[in-house]
């Protein structure tokens, strides 16, 4: 069994990404790791190159900036680096730059592509995610977060990244998927306030118009992290690979500055939630092949809030 990681990355030194420890924490799993560097206004290529792993092998980019709906210049960004594994790889493993794997799912994640390798109804893996917020020491707990996502593919080109990059279709059609038994770390919204507020004001050009960003994003030079409705503290380690970063945390961040506006129809949701497991309405971006788990949830059919797809690299 042969196994490619691709990812693709822009301005990572800028807006603070950890993509050399997401690119660690899979690279043992991995036979080879593709890396589509954009075109940056900083020292990304020669970041990545720095990690020094012949596994590694990265191409140079350059992002379509016409591209301002929809988030689709991501999803072109991942398929060039998705076309450039190698043909005889069997599988394709996804993280975006600010994506980490805990090295105690490795094992997990190996078991379950040698167990589906010979079942072609199983096109990829779906993982659980564990999104942070403002610090290393909280975690998003409300449905403004998606719960899964698909990060390994078959090394089936018909296979495209979807939309903003964040699921897959093969055909227009949903992925039919089986548990990777393992999460997804998410670090996208646990940046320095600077770094977070500079990231705000570039990447929604890749949804937005110039007057919607002029209308919806502060000129503030800090990030206002109050904005999120429910925190839970994270009781859990880390990765590895992340613990050097997370000790050079040097801001402050609140908790009790959480806003708490919510509506009663929000609350209500939550309650059931946290007492059931079942996220009512649930959107999911891909199929359980049948028999093959549960993720904990019941319901489909409700689309993501734009706060969800508030993770890209820009």
């Amino acid at each position: 069994m042969k196994v490619s990681g691709f990812t693709f990355v822009r301005n990572a030194i800028k807006y603070d990404y950890p993509v050399v420890e997401s690119i660690m924490s899979i690279l043992p799993v991995c036979d080879e790791f593709i890396v589509a560097v954009g075109n940056s206004e900083d020292d990304t290529r020669n970041l990545v190159a720095s990690i020094g792993d012949p596994k590694i092998r990265i191409i140079d980019t350059t992002w379509d900036e016409t591209l301002r709906e929809g988030g689709k210049v991501l999803a072109v960004e991942t398929n060039k680096a998705f076309d450039a594994i190698s043909p005889d790889s069997d599988w394709a493993f996804y993280l975006q730059a600010d994506e980490v794997v805990h090295e105690k799912y490795l094992p997990e994640i190996q078991a379950a592509m040698e167990k589906w390798q010979s079942d072609p109804k199983v096109e990829g893996l779906v993982f659980n995610y564990t999104h942070f917020w403002g610090s290393y020491q909280y975690i998003g707990d409300s449905r403004k977060w998606y719960r899964h996502e698909v990060r390994v593919i078959r090394n089936d080109k018909l296979i495209r990244s979807y939309r903003d990059a964040q699921g897959f279709r093969k055909e227009s059609r949903k992925l039919f998927v089986a548990p990777a038994n393992a999460s997804v770390y998410h670090y996208g919204w646990v940046k320095p306030p600077q770094a977070q507020q500079a990231k705000q004001k570039t990447f929604n050009r890749y949804w937005h118009t110039d007057r919607w960003i002029e209308q919806r994003v502060s000129e503030s030079e800090i990030y206002d992290y109050s904005g999120m409705d429910f925190l839970a503290p994270f009781t859990k380690s880390h990765p590895n690979v992340m613990h050097e970063r997370i000790e050079r945390q040097d801001w402050e961040f609140a908790p009790a500055r959480l806003n708490t506006s919510h509506s009663l129809k929000t609350a209500v949701l939550h309650f059931i939630e946290k007492r059931t497991g079942w996220r009512v309405g649930e959107y999911r971006n891909f199929k359980l092949v049948r028999g093959r788990g549960d993720m904990g949830t019941r319901g489909q059919g409700d689309k993501r809030t734009s706060g969800q797809a508030d993770k890209q690299i820009c």
